[in-house]
This record gives C-alpha cells, structure tokens and sequence, in this order.
C-alpha cells in the first residue's frame, strides 16, 4: 500500500478534501525551479517507486518526464475541451466534433433552462471536471454552479501531478449534449499513441457507474497480451466497433505531433466522435500487468529534446 493509499484509508473526506487544499496552495506558492523535486516527491508517495527522471523507462516515468520537458502551449491549446475543436476540426475534420451547446467563463452566466433535457457540462481546463445531467429537471443548479465556479478557481496543474500543459489552458465552462450509444451508456475507446503510432486501445463501458467495465485491445481489436488500468472486465470481448479504422486514423493524424497522446472517441449511431486529447494519461500513475509491459511498452516511446517550461529549464 502506497502512503496516498494509506492516507486516503484514514482520512475522513472532509480531512482528504482540507489535506489537498494544503497541497494545493503549496504548489500554488512554489518556484519554478521546485517543480522537479516536487513531482518526484509526488510520483513516489503516489505509487512506492522512485521516479528516474534522468533514465526513464517505464510509461509512467516517461510520462513524468514529458509532464517537465514537453508541457507545449500546442498541448495546452489540444488539452483545453474549447480550443481543441478549432484545430480538431482543420486537421481531422469537424464532422467529428460533438455538438457544442455552449461555452461560458463564468458559471453564473449559463441559463439552465436553455439547455436541452440532458447533457454535459465540462470544465475545459482539468480532467475530470464534469457534470453528467441525465435529466436537467432533477439538477441543482446552485449546486452545480458552485462546483463549476470552484473548478474554474483551480489551476488543474498544482493539484497534485504537475500536468504543466494545463497552465496554458483558459478555464471556461462547455456544455455537450449527453450522448448514449446502443450499450444504453456511453462507451469510450481510448487510443494510446507512441510518436503517432496506435499501441493499444482501452475501452470504457459504464464509465459514470460506481463499476466501469475497462478492456484493453490491440489495434486489430484482438484481446491484449496485457491489461492497462482498473478492473479487466469480463473474459468476453466487446464487437468491434464499426468505426475502428477511422478512429485509428485520426488518433494517428492526432498524435504524430508527440511521444504520447491518447485520443478518445465515442460511436453513436454508426458515427464516430472526438472526445478528447490527452498527453498525460492518467497523471501517468496507471501500470500494466503483467509488470514487464510497464518497460516493454516505455521502451516504444521516443522522447523528444527536452525544452523549457515558460522559459525555464526544470
């Protein structure tokens, strides 16, 4: 068990939320220079290991490592849930874009009742920051307009792993319509690439229940030799999704620019989505079992020179 393990198994959530408050600000107040010795102080109370940022191996060292070499304002603008769509749309195409229902800067500005029965608000600066509404009558607004004016409060980058990129992205508030595909859910095929090259898929079914079901594909949609991150879900595949070719086609377009990135997508109705542009997945903490994939896979990404982080070399 990690301290973060054991922290969290002995904090109430009121102690967790006020212990990453005080880390909050105690990035918030550090130093460029600080920022290295603090992520890897993070990385190992995180998971037990050290991280060899000099020599990096595994996907999850490598990921720590472009987190400090490779934070691009390109890869904040491409992180940002708003931004990307414009340069999405010039290099893939906008017919695979979800619709856009609207896009605030602050949360006082959204008129609820101009909003459809169901969709999502996301805000586009973080991970993790959304509000799934299934049926907008049964949504507390004030409550809702609190949690995204707290979000929008938040530089998503000091909340714990120094995802530097995310400081190049403006916080503001995008609504999406709430798409559901023939599963009743939403699935949602994450596609990893190592210097634009398609490694694996890991599709998410069930992915705002307390149990998603997470399975992990080659790029042919046979059964990976390992399993990437949460619970394997069941020993059965998944069909093949109908728009798997063109979902490899433009995570690749996507991700060429860059040693890692994972693009999501969604198929509704036979059509594929873009959902999202991720360069570091998971905060770069997900390990694969069986554990040698960790340095097998790592070993695939080549990294590019290292560059400053506005103006700073960490």
């Amino acid at each position: 068990m990690t301290v973060k393990e054991m922290t969290q198994s002995l904090l109430s959530g009121r102690a967790e939320a006020g212990l990453r408050q005080r880390i909050y600000r105690h990035n918030c107040a550090l130093p460029l220079r600080r920022y290295r010795a603090e992520l890897e102080r993070w990385y190992l109370l995180s998971t037990g290991h050290r991280c060899n940022l000099d020599d990096p191996r595994t996907v999850g060292e490598k990921i720590q490592w472009l987190k400090l070499y490779d934070s691009t304002p390109l890869k904040g603008r491409l992180a940002d849930k708003f931004l990307m769509r414009e340069w999405s749309a010039q290099r893939v195409g906008s017919e695979y874009l979800v619709p856009l229902l609207g896009v605030w800067e602050r949360a006082e500005q959204i008129d609820f009742a101009a909003l459809p029965r169901a969709f999502v608000l996301k805000a586009t600066h973080g991970t993790r920051w959304n509000i799934v509404v299934p049926d907008a009558r049964k949504l507390d607004t004030v409550a809702a307009r609190r949690r995204l004016a707290a979000w929008l409060r938040t530089r998503a980058a000091m909340t714990g792993g120094f995802e530097l990129h995310y400081e190049y992205c403006q916080p503001r508030v995008v609504c999406e319509p709430l798409l559901r595909d023939d599963s009743g859910g939403l699935r949602d095929y994450k596609v990893m690439t190592f210097n634009g090259k398609v490694q694996f898929i890991v599709c998410v079914s069930g992915r705002f229940t307390p149990t998603p079901s997470i399975r992990t594909y080659l790029p042919d949609w046979s059964r990976a030799p390992f399993h990437y991150g949460g619970d394997p879900g069941p020993a059965q595949s998944l069909e093949k999704p109908a728009g798997l070719a063109q979902m490899l086609e433009i995570a690749s377009a996507i991700g060429g620019d860059f040693a890692l990135a994972r693009v999501d997508f969604y198929e509704v109705e036979g059509h594929v989505y873009l959902g999202e542009i991720t360069f570091t997945d998971s905060n770069g903490l997900t390990w694969f079992a069986p554990k040698r994939y960790n340095v097998e896979l790592g070993d695939r990404i080549v990294l590019p020179d290292k560059k400053p982080f506005r103006g700073v070399m960490l």
